[in-house]
């Protein structure tokens, strides 16, 4: 395969001609000369297929209900409040989201599960899945009930035929796990991909540093009590950092109010810490996006994502990448597609099968056509081609 530019996982290349099988097992990476005669050449850019970080299918049924740009807290009030629909839409919703992913070229999905929804969908194996079990509960009581239904849901998938390697029971957001629960997770975040909202509003920070913020709104409309927390009188990424510790790969997802203080001391943290940014999610939801240079200066492992149907308009990772390159026009097309292929495979535990064209691998192989001059334009698009 010959393209006007080849992608390899980590670089841009300007003449490489692809060798693989017709299955697209990888085989090697050669000049034109060497290729042979029955070459089949496309315009645009050959990549690795891409890796979805942060999902969550489940939601897929709330697509175009929920209302955009009304701030973290009324969303989630949205999302709680739209959740009982007939199984069978849910389930149609969820082919349907799978479907336009696998379309566009991805071929992988961190994947958020609150409930065994789409376990019968992904034990057709069309996509490779890391599921992350999500567990929440802020009431210390409610800590060993949720963390207990959480395991129910785990294996619910392992019975599906989900592999337990690429498995974990994960905190939804600092602001919706108590100590307690914390305390019953964290021994199962060693050897494993852990992933967290980080800082998507800025209540969050607010309520860490003061107990104050939109919040405490929230927890008063669900009738939470938040009586047993203290505010540490910071902002929520360096305080709930070092319950991460034994994680083999660290995932912080979103990031909206991340400062540069909070960037430093997370780099420090774990070398094997991704930033995983969904920015279509980030205005949908908070008409904001992260300071993605800022991170970019500091050379942070970066992944991308796409969240959920509820907060986008559509599952596409080459539409994320759209979105960070008319925001941010300098950033590289080679540098997105870093962090959509090999970076997302990594953060997954995937990298041995997935995210470049190394020989012997089988990750995919997509065409992303209307580019210019090698970089993503608003009018390029992405169909996956093995």
């Amino acid at each position: 395969m010959k393209a006007d530019y080849l992608f390899d996982g980590f670089k841009m290349q300007r003449d490489g001609v692809l060798i693989c099988t017709q299955n697209g097992t990888i085989e090697t990476i050669v000049n034109e000369d060497q290729a042979g005669e029955d070459l089949e050449k496309f315009t645009g850019t050959l990549s690795p297929g891409f890796i979805n970080c942060h999902c969550h299918l489940e939601l897929s049924h709330l697509k175009n209900l929920i209302r955009e740009k009304q701030g973290l807290v009324n969303f989630v009030l949205s999302v709680i409040n739209s959740r009982s629909v007939p199984k069978e839409i849910k389930r149609e919703a969820i082919q349907s989201a799978e479907y336009e992913m696998m379309k566009t070229g991805i071929v992988a999905v961190g994947d958020i599960c609150n409930t065994p929804d789409t376990s019968v969908l992904k034990s057709e194996k069309r996509l490779d899945y890391y599921n992350f079990i999500e567990v929440l509960g802020w009431s210390p009581g409610l800590a060993h009930s949720r963390f207990e239904n959480a395991k129910k849901t785990a294996t619910q998938f392992i019975e599906s035929g989900a592999n337990e390697k690429y498995l974990s029971l994960n905190p939804h957001a600092p602001y919706s796990v108590s100590d307690e629960l914390w305390n019953l997770m964290k021994p199962g975040f060693k050897g494993k991909s852990i992933t967290i909202h980080n800082q998507e509003s800025v209540a969050e920070n607010e309520f860490f540093i003061s107990a104050g913020g939109d919040l405490t709104r929230m927890y008063s409309l669900m009738k939470m009590d938040s009586s047993h927390f203290k505010a540490p009188g910071m902002r929520s990424l360096p305080y709930y950092l070092p319950m991460l510790k034994t994680a083999s790969r660290i995932l912080l997802v979103h990031n909206t109010y991340t400062n540069e203080e909070d960037l430093v001391e997370a780099l420090d943290f774990n070398k094997n810490l991704f930033f995983c940014f969904c920015p279509n999610a980030n205005i949908y939801i908070e008409n904001r996006l992260p300071e993605i240079p800022l991170f970019l200066k500091h050379k942070a492992h970066i992944v991308l994502g796409t969240d959920s149907l509820a907060s986008n308009h559509q599952l596409s990772i080459l539409e994320e990448m759209k979105r960070i390159k008319k925001a941010f026009p300098a950033t590289p097309t080679s540098e997105l597609l870093l962090w959509a292929t090999s970076n997302g495979a990594c953060s997954l535990s995937l990298e041995e099968k997935l995210g470049d064209f190394r020989k012997g691998k089988k990750p995919g192989i997509v065409l992303i056509e209307n580019m210019e001059g090698g970089e993503i334009t608003d009018l390029s698009s992405s169909k996956r081609l093995i």
